[in-house]
């Protein structure tokens, strides 16, 4: 088999302030943005890594969610820990300088973890947690 990953979902909150995160902050680009309103989808990645995406998507659009579920799924965002994603940089210090820069939410500076990886945490608009190592 050969696979590769081409796109993941995060949910945004806020289609506009999400963007400019994204776009602004991390520096992706836009690929796509389609909907209206709140009803959103932007597809961002890296400039570097065409076949690579983000798509920042409401959070309970599918039809087959119950208003149970989009309850749960609020509360969790609300509190951050619906979704989480990993990315790596060569230089974490410069990638944490622009972050607090772009007001980013800092959940943690950078720091060796004790499994040996040097480490940094924010949230984006919507509080999903991202993380992001430092590549040796």
């Amino acid at each position: 088999m050969d696979l590769t990953i081409h796109a993941s979902f995060l949910p945004h909150t806020d289609p506009d302030a999400s963007l400019a995160f994204y776009r602004d902050t991390l520096g992706f680009e836009v690929r796509n943005d389609v909907g209206n309103g709140t009803m959103r989808w932007i597809t961002v990645g890296p400039a570097d890594q065409p076949g690579t995406s983000i798509v920042l998507h409401p959070p309970a659009a599918d039809p087959g969610i119950t208003d149970d579920e989009r309850r749960t799924i609020a509360e969790m965002m609300a509190k951050g820990t619906y979704a989480m994603l990993l990315l790596a940089t060569k230089d974490l210090d410069g990638t944490f300088t622009r972050l607090q820069a772009g007001d980013a939410e800092v959940v943690q500076e950078p720091t060796v973890q004790p499994y040996g990886v040097r480490d940094c945490a924010v949230r984006d608009p919507a509080g999903n947690l991202l993380r992001i190592q430092e590549l040796r």
